[in-house]
Parts: C-alpha cells; sequence; structure tokens
C-alpha cells in the first residue's frame, strides 16, 4: 500500500510499505476513502513533538470501507462505510462507558509509533484499526465522507470545546484560533446559545471566514485585548476556547478572561510549562478546563445532527490532494498557502 510516512522535520514522503494484518480477532481493515490533515499532526512536523518512528503513517482522520474483519468482530460486515476517532476505544471499560472515550484504558492514538511500539495512522490505502467494535461507526447515508471526517475529530473536538465553556446568550466569548476547530466552535457555540463571540486569529482569510458564521474577527494581538475589554467594562470574556496549542496563545487567552471566567482548551499543548502562574490562576479565580476530546462518545451525539443538516460540514475541507503530492498538501496546510483551511488526502 502507499502511505504517507514521517522522514523528519518538516519532511514526508508518500512510501510503498506492507499491508496491514489482522493482528487480533476484533481488528478491522479499512480501505480508506478519505484522510486528514490536522493541526495536531503539525506538532510532529514540526517537531514541537518528538520521538516518532521515522516511516510512522501520519494522520489520525479517516474514512473509509471496512476491507476485512477478525473473527470476534461483531458489529460491521465487508463493505461497510466507517469513520473513526483518532483513539481506539474498546467500549466497555470504565472510561468508555462514562464516557471518556479518549482514555480508554486500551486505547491508542492513530498515527504515533514509538521504538516499534504503536499504532500506524489514516494516511494510507489501508490501516489496521484494533477494537474495531468499539472504534468504528457506520456512516450514514445522508452524511458525506468529508462531513464524517471532520464528525471524528475536528467537529466533535470543537463542540467538547464549547461545552466546556458552558456558553449562554448573555455571555461574552473568545475564540482563539480560527483554524477549521476553532471555526466549527464558532459554530456549535452559536448552536449552544451565545449571542457574543469575538474569533481571533492572524491570518485574515480565516477573519473573514470567522465574520461569515457571527463572530466579530479580530487579528490576535493587544487590540484584541483592549477592545474586548473595553466592550465588557474592563472585566474581559466570560470564557476564552483556545483551539491552537501554542504559549502565545494561551497568554493571550489567560490576558483576555475576567477574573471568574473559563478556560476552554483543547489546542494540543506540547511545552511543559503554562503561560501563568498558579498564583496568577488563583488571583484571578480561574476556571482551567482542558483535555483530549472523548471524539467517539460525541460521533454518537452529533452525527445525526449532521445526517439531518443542522450542521453543514463539507465546506470546512478546502484542499484535497491525492497521495502523491502529500508533499505538497503539507506545505500548503502548515503555510496556510491558497487559503488552506483544512487538508486531506483523498484516495481513489
Amino acid at each position: 500500500m502507499r502511505a504517507v510516512c514521517f522522514q523528519d522535520i518538516q519532511q514526508v514522503a508518500c512510501k510503498q510499505l506492507a499491508d496491514p494484518m489482522i493482528e487480533q480477532s476484533t481488528d478491522a481493515i479499512v480501505k480508506v476513502s478519505l484522510a486528514g490533515l490536522c493541526g495536531s499532526d503539525l506538532h510532529v512536523y514540526y517537531g514541537r513533538e518528538t520521538g516518532v518512528d521515522v516511516d510512522t503513517v501520519m494522520g489520525h482522520e479517516l474514512v473509509g470501507t471496512i476491507l476485512e474483519t477478525g473473527g470476534d468482530v461483531e458489529s460491521l460486515r465487508v463493505g461497510d462505510r466507517v469513520y473513526a476517532p483518532f483513539t481506539t476505544n474498546c467500549g466497555n471499560c470504565f472510561y468508555c462507558n462514562c464516557g471518556l472515550t479518549a482514555r480508554c484504558t486500551s486505547g491508542q492514538l492513530f498515527g504515533w509509533v514509538q521504538n516499534g511500539i504503536g499504532l500506524h495512522g489514516g494516511q494510507s490505502e489501508l490501516v489496521r484499526v484494533p477494537l474495531a467494535d468499539g472504534t468504528l461507526k457506520k456512516i450514514p447515508d445522508t452524511v458525506s465522507d468529508a462531513s464524517a471526517l471532520l464528525l471524528g475529530d475536528n467537529f466533535s473536538t470543537a463542540y467538547f470545546c464549547a461545552e466546556m465553556a458552558e456558553v449562554t446568550q448573555e455571555g461574552v466569548y473568545v475564540v482563539v484560533g480560527c483554524g477549521t476547530v476553532g471555526l466549527l466552535c464558532i459554530m456549535a457555540a452559536r448552536y449552544l446559545g451565545a449571542k457574543t463571540i469575538y474569533a481571533l486569529d492572524p491570518v485574515p482569510e480565516r477573519r473573514a471566514q470567522a465574520e461569515s458564521l457571527g463572530a466579530i474577527a479580530m487579528n490576535a494581538d493587544e487590540t484584541a485585548i483592549a477592545e474586548v475589554k473595553l466592550q465588557t467594562n474592563n472585566r474581559g470574556a466570560d470564557a476564552v476556547m483556545e483551539l491552537v496549542g501554542l504559549p502565545a496563545a494561551q497568554k493571550l487567552a489567560f490576558e483576555i478572561i475576567r477574573p471568574g471566567g473559563t478556560m476552554s482548551v483543547v489546542g494540543c499543548h506540547c511545552t511543559p510549562h503554562f503561560s501563568f502562574s498558579p498564583v496568577d490562576a488563583f488571583d484571578k479565580n480561574l476556571t482551567y478546563k482542558t483535555g483530549r476530546c472523548p471524539a467517539r462518545s460525541y460521533m454518537d451525539r452529533l452525527t445525526h445532527l449532521v445526517a439531518d443538516g443542522t450542521f453543514e460540514l463539507d465546506a470546512f475541507i478546502s484542499h484535497q490532494f491525492g497521495i502523491e503530492d502529500c508533499v505538497k498538501a503539507y506545505d500548503v496546510f502548515s503555510n496556510h498557502k491558497e487559503g488552506c483551511l483544512k487538508a486531506a488526502i483523498e484516495f481513489s
């Protein structure tokens, strides 16, 4: 099979690898039709996350068709059209049963192999999916591959972030970072009742998209802090949804939030230090919420809202590439070229 493989910092390659095989009776092999590039992939790509083996297959967002199943797979059949969250899930442990599927005791993250141990990702023609019954979900006929791909990570994560912010009609909210997840977070927050949302991002095209979704878009700088405080009698935002995962974004979020406010963080931070101290958080009566989205649980909650047309997601994937163009795909996506919002690898 062909796969997008990590080679070194800012280096990926399309390589020919051996086809994956059933290793456990609960495995499935999926023939991938669409695989996403995610901002979290860029942590590996830029070397902010280290230790991934050379030739690890990249990516944790995938949609495809069941090609083969192990003998103990019960809910899936060959030919089923399926999508996956970014982690595998058994569906039966304490965490899966309480909805925290991202912390499944048997779970693995797609696209992370270190010292030969781990699970290859979805940017490949074929992928082995452990714990297939708990991980994979059948796609309704009215849901496109693009929408299903976003349900498996970006939209679920965005909705999770908005819920952690506990938005209300009366509050003033800030979204820091208007990539795909940030824009979807604006959609989710408005659906949950938020009326006043400031969207901060340095990229003009992203700010324009945020405005089209009903947000007040501004550059991510001191001007935004001053404006939000001006509009709130110098208090600051009631909650900030931080979707970037970099120290500068965390610092901005802290500075723009009011005392007693909530910081909802789904940006994947790789540094070991906060941009504010425990004393700072104490003095601001800050509520800090973060964590990996339990995407498999959110897929169950949100899919019907996409199937019935409440949320239209397809347009958020702006660029699709063949696997042979994966180097270009990463360049365009990581450097925001051609107005790229979200890139995906399409398999014919």
